[in-house]
Order: structure tokens, then C-alpha cells, then sequence
């Protein structure tokens, strides 16, 4: 046997020493690791503050903003809303969060984990009031579900490549369906109005992210290892070193999300809640507009409720709370529908998707909780896993 040059025993080194951090330290920056429980609900000061907060902006979206546009009864004519659709709307809501519980479950909870469908529950609804309350684009809902599936036990890596791919085959959705309705209505295939900025111009940015999205898969996944060799001593190389675990973590994520469109039969609970979720709230919204009276072509309702969403990711509201108010109250409005019926179905719309699970949610987080508790008297105290956990539909790779 040769022996070894003392450049191989370096390289080697190095890719060891790239492989370890990668599995120590793959987390993306919108989810780094906290020991206890993120701060936004383990400080019960920084709750209540938030709590104000978001009651300030509710009065300030349903008195407000009706008064701004000549509507001062909008309160009162949520009144006049149909309750039999109401209560459709109502039962919609729970079919979505059910759909989210199987898009979890599918990706993370119920092979990789072994999770019973409570704490599924409670880690998806919990994660869900983080969303709507805390960090713009629903950062707060990503730090708390990473922080659960560390507690459940799940290696930083994996958990940051199952949050990665949980993200992608939810959000392809919303970006396929957006490219869909909107080519389909500009095209004439679809009843109902069609100007460029509400159809062609979406689906063309949609089209842009989903390539995008693709490209992130060819990334190789051992990265880190690679970039070892080239790396020197200094603040840049440890900088190079560290943020090489991004695109890392990414590029597992997207493989493994692929996975799961490449294989259906295996992963058709993650398809069925993805595609559950956003069908069952736009049924709210459909459900919502018929309370007042006002029936909206199916491709008009589907592309305005996507076109008005991408409000959700304004920097300066916490889960997009108003500028999604206004931004499907302006989208339908300019697709012609009556701006002041809009108005009401879309608070309407809100009150009940948005504003009712979070009390809930809060419930499901001090739940989970002593779920948490559990599982650490459970482990006597021992170390979180170092191991990958077991991987859906395949094994994640490093290379």
C-alpha cells in the first residue's frame, strides 16, 4: 500500500472536518437553533406586546380602513353575511388545517419521526400562530417548527432539509397555480377579465421562481467538502466555510421535495395537503364572496386570490396582516368586481382563515410544550441525535 501524501491526508482532513460541520451546522439563517423555546412565545412579556400590537392593526383593518374608502358600515354589513355560508366557510378553515397536518405529516411527522397525529397538531397549528403573528413571509412559523422537530429529536441538518422541502411542495402550488390561471385566463380559455398586470406578468414571475427553484437541486450537496480544499485561514475562509451550508441545505431540500412529485403513490399525503391547503382557503374566499351575494368566476377568484397573497411577503407586517387586506381588496377590485362588496367578503374572508386559529394555535404551542417536556424525560436527559433520521420517499445524500 502507497503511502499516503501528506497533500491526501490534508484533503482528507478537510473533507472530513466539511462533512462534520455540514451535519452539525446545516441550518439555514431563517432557522438557527435555539435551545429552549423561541423567544416570541417563551417570554409571555413579548406575547402580550405582540398581542396589543395585532389588536391595534385589527381595529385599524376593520374600522379604519372601511372609513378611508366611504365604507363606515362595513362592520355593520358583515352583519348582513349569509350564515349557512359562513358556517361552509367555517368548515373549509378545518378542512385546510387538516390539509396541513397531512402535507407535515407526509414530508416529516409520520415515517422520518414516527409522530401520532397529536403532536403533528400541535406542531402545525402552533407553527401557524407564529406565522400570522410574528416575522414577515412566516419566519416566526419556521423558527418554531425547527425548534419542535430538534426537540422530537431530528439531526440540524435534517430538519433543515425537511423544512426546505416541505416549503418547496407547498409553495409550488401557489406558484404552478399562478402561472396556470393567469395564461389561461390572459388566453381567453377562462372566463373572466384579464388585464397583463393580473395574469401574463404573475405567471411570468412564477415561471422565473420555479426555475429557479429547480436550478437550486443541481447545487452539489457536498458543497462544504468542496469548497475545504480551496479554503484558507481568515475571517473569509470561515465565512466561505459556513455559508456554504445554505445552499447545502437548499439543494437537499429541493431534491427531496422532487422526490416526492416524482413519486406520487409514496408522498400522496404531501401532495394531498398541499394542494388541500390552498384549495380549501380559497373555498373560504369563494365562500365568503357567495355570503354577500357575489358570485366570482372560478379563474378570477383562484388568480386574484394568488395575486393578492404575494402581500403576504411586505417586510413591514407581520405575516402580511393589512397589506394582504388590501392586497386582494385591490386585486379583485381591479379585476371589476364591486369594490365595496369586495371589501366586506375579504374581511369577512380574513376574519375567518387568518384571525380565528390563532387563539387555538396558542393553545396547540402550550401543548406542544409539555409534549416537549415528554419527549426529553422520555430520552432520560441524553443528547438530541446526531444521525440523519430515516428519509421520504429516499435517502438524502451528502454527494
Amino acid at each position: 500500500m502507497r503511502r499516503p501524501r501528506e497533500r491526501d491526508v490534508q484533503d482528507a482532513a478537510d473533507g472530513a472536518a466539511a462533512a462534520d460541520a455540514n451535519e452539525a451546522e446545516s441550518v439555514t439563517p431563517a432557522v438557527a437553533e435555539e435551545d429552549g423555546a423561541p423567544a416570541f412565545f417563551s417570554q409571555p412579556k413579548r406575547l402580550v406586546q405582540t398581542l396589543v400590537g395585532v389588536a391595534l392593526v385589527v381595529a385599524a383593518i376593520y374600522v379604519l380602513l372601511p372609513a378611508l374608502v366611504g365604507l363606515d358600515d362595513a362592520i355593520a354589513r358583515l352583519g348582513d353575511a349569509e350564515a349557512i355560508w359562513i358556517a361552509i366557510a367555517v368548515g373549509f378553515m378545518v378542512l385546510s388545517f387538516a390539509a396541513y397536518v397531512s402535507l407535515f405529516r407526509g414530508v416529516i411527522g409520520e415515517r422520518v419521526l414516527h409522530l401520532e397525529w397529536r403532536e403533528s397538531y400541535q406542531i402545525t397549528l402552533a407553527g401557524l400562530a407564529a406565522t400570522r403573528l410574528f416575522s414577515a413571509g412566516g419566519a416566526g412559523g419556521i423558527v418554531l417548527t425547527y425548534w419542535a422537530l430538534r426537540k422530537a429529536g431530528m439531526s440540524r441538518g435534517e430538519s433543515a432539509t425537511r423544512m426546505v422541502a416541505f416549503l418547496i411542495l407547498l409553495y409550488s402550488v401557489y406558484l404552478i397555480a399562478l402561472a396556470l390561471f393567469g395564461v389561461l385566463l390572459r388566453t381567453g380559455l377562462l372566463p373572466g377579465e384579464a388585464p397583463v398586470a393580473l395574469t401574463i406578468l404573475p405567471a411570468a414571475i412564477a415561471l422565473g421562481v420555479m426555475i429557479a427553484v429547480l436550478l437550486m437541486a443541481l447545487i452539489p450537496g457536498d458543497l462544504q467538502r468542496r469548497l475545504a480544499r480551496f479554503r484558507r485561514g481568515g475571517l473569509l475562509g470561515r465565512l466561505t466555510h459556513r455559508l456554504a451550508t445554505v445552499p447545502e441545505t437548499l439543494a437537499r431540500g429541493t431534491r427531496t421535495a422532487l422526490e416526492y412529485l416524482r413519486n406520487p403513490s409514496q408522498g400522496a399525503p404531501a401532495l394531498i395537503g398541499a394542494v388541500g391547503w390552498w384549495a380549501a382557503n380559497i373555498a373560504i374566499l369563494w365562500a365568503s364572496f357567495e355570503a354577500f351575494g357575489l358570485s366570482v368566476p372560478v379563474a378570477v377568484l383562484v388568480q386574484g386570490f394568488f395575486v393578492g397573497m404575494l402581500a403576504n411577503f411586505f417586510p413591514f407586517a407581520p405575516a402580511g396582516v393589512g397589506a394582504v387586506d388590501a392586497g386582494l381588496i385591490g386585486t379583485f377590485v381591479l379585476f371589476g368586481l364591486p369594490g365595496s362588496t369586495v371589501l366586506v367578503a375579504v374581511l369577512l374572508y380574513r376574519l375567518i382563515a387568518f384571525w380565528v386559529p390563532i387563539p387555538p394555535g396558542i393553545i396547540a404551542f402550550l401543548q406542544l410544550r409539555k409534549t416537549v417536556s415528554r419527549w426529553e424525560a422520555e430520552r432520560d436527559g441524553s443528547p438530541v441525535s446526531s444521525e440523519p433520521a430515516e428519509s421520504l420517499p429516499g435517502p438524502i445524500t451528502t454527494s
